[in-house]
């Protein structure tokens, strides 16, 4: 029987893990923490001091970012490296969630180390500094993401994110459609405005709005909110989600961009609700077209689409859901590459 590990796991500073309202990337990082100590692992999480793990707990910031009023933004990141720094030696490999601001410390300490590529990495700027570190182990979330933004990386795997099975079938009478996540551009939720409109059905929004979309809101979007048959729900709790999306028709998740994977459609399936998506990015290999849902590439199909969900089987679009993205699964191939990670610094130590 292989030994237990010690892990480290660097979450991003901005929410806590798991997040107060929104935040895919600390919520991975919960679900992973909670998997890896379940299965004997011993696991410390670097993250803000409002978190709430089974794993523990070192703080690098009294409280998530997004939520203070801090003053000198420099001060988090230079608090974690100093943190990390200090105590980096006594794991056996430290996982970064929060991109590669600590790869060069690490590559300079020796220490192994992984980094999964959480976000877009499509910006001039940092391919600029990737040309540093050409050779730093990455995991991607999905294939489209490595295809699209950092073709020739140091890829391990690709992973999946995974969630507990705590979500489940909704009771409701599924009268309305679903939309969840951010009220920006890329998400397109005036188009999800438009497709309930065009079938006749009342449309439930819970989003947020990020500062740098509150100009768009208010240009594009917030006239719509007026209308009738729409309802914002604002930013919902995490316990709100699963009555939010096991009681609607269909999650529309009527993206413009390249999204690396999109969590909220894992959440919609393991409810059983069906998904009707545009498909671009990681929606395509989250999303079994014809079983737990329909990939469309425009309004029209997207309304025809609405017509034929009764015809899915909720049953089983949990049943997809609970085989391909559950949290012990994500845990499992994580700690497989790890073990693989440690077995190549082995070998170059001992060459």
């Amino acid at each position: 029987m292989s030994r237990p590990l010690k892990i480290a796991l660097v979450a991003p500073l901005i929410e806590a893990v798991p997040p107060k309202l929104y935040g895919g990337t600390e919520r991975i990082v919960a679900y992973l923490a909670d998997s890896l100590v379940s299965q004997g692992h011993n696991v410390t999480l670097f993250a803000t001091g409002d978190s709430h793990t089974t794993a523990v707990l070192h703080p690098t910031w009294p409280c998530a970012l997004r939520l203070s009023t801090i003053t000198d933004v420099e001060s988090p990141t230079i608090y974690l490296i100093a943190t990390i720094a200090s105590i980096a030696q006594n794991f056996d490999i430290i996982h970064l969630h929060n991109g590669f601001i600590l790869v060069p410390l690490l590559k300079s300490l020796r220490v192994p180390h992984i980094v999964t590529l959480h976000h877009g990495m499509d910006a001039p700027e940092i391919h600029e500094y990737r040309k540093l570190l050409w050779d730093t182990p990455v995991v991607s979330i999905s294939n489209s993401q490595r295809r699209r933004e950092i073709p020739n990386a140091n890829y391990l795997a690709t992973i999946y994110h995974g969630i507990p099975p705590y979500l489940s079938m909704g009771t409701g009478k599924r009268e309305y459609l679903a939309f969840l996540g951010r009220i920006a551009p890329a998400k397109g939720p005036e188009t999800a405005i438009r497709i309930a409109e065009m079938k006749g059905l009342r449309i439930k929004i819970a989003a947020k709005i990020d500062v740098v979309d509150q100009a768009y809101f208010e240009k594009e979007v917030k006239h719509l909110f007026e209308l009738p048959f729409v309802e914002y729900l604002g930013e919902i709790r995490e316990e709100e989600k699963n009555g939010f999306l096991g009681n609607a028709k269909a999650l529309l998740f009527p993206i413009r961009g390249e999204e690396p994977f999109g969590m909220v459609l894992v959440e919609a399936m393991m409810c059983g609700t069906p998904v009707i998506a545009f498909p671009l990015g990681s929606v395509s290999e989250i999303v079994e077209d014809g079983v737990t849902g329909f990939l469309v590439n425009n309004e029209k199909e997207a309304v025809d689409a609405i017509g034929k969900v009764e015809g899915l089987d909720k049953k089983v679009i949990r049943e997809v859901a609970m085989r391909r993205f559950q949290a012990d699964r994500m845990a499992d191939e994580y700690v497989k590459i790890y073990r693989q990670q440690l077995e190549r610094e082995d070998q170059n130590t001992s060459s």
